[in-house]
């Protein structure tokens, strides 16, 4: 029998405002796209997934962002355990994040968690290249 999965909770306007000014931001790196995504902004480094902002639904709290690592490097791990306004949402708790937004400030600080998702998704691109020509 599956779990009966929790509904979303409803995005506050101002993580809804919060998400368009990342967004915008965000729109100026250079090889990164946005697609919708089941009531999310989807972010993308080419074809890797590393970031979603909130349109219509949550993402757990009514104003979080979130970002993934696969996975993080132990330096990345141990900031991401440190800090109270961050959380794991994967099943492993280990590549899915959410950065809980409370003030303009955090901004900020969610350009910085998802930058540095958005590099750590061009080096796992990087990763899987080399893997594949050892394997050939």
């Amino acid at each position: 029998m599956r779990e009966k999965h929790e509904p979303w909770l409803p995005v506050s306007e101002q993580a809804k405002a919060w998400a368009a000014a990342l967004a915008a931001e965000i729109r100026e790196w250079p090889e990164v796209t946005q697609k919708s995504f089941f009531g999310f902004t989807a972010l993308y480094r080419e074809r890797y997934m590393f970031g979603l902002l909130p349109r219509t639904k949550s993402i757990f709290t009514a104003n979080a962002v979130a970002f993934r690592f696969e996975p993080p490097n132990p330096k990345t791990k141990a900031l991401l355990e440190n800090d109270p306004q961050i959380a794991p949402f994967d099943k492993h708790r280990e590549r899915w994040y959410t950065l809980e937004l409370t003030c303009d400030a955090d901004l900020h600080r969610a350009l910085d968690w998802l930058g540095r998702a958005c590099e750590h998704a061009s080096k796992g691109k990087a990763q899987k290249k080399a893997r594949k020509k050892r394997r050939k």
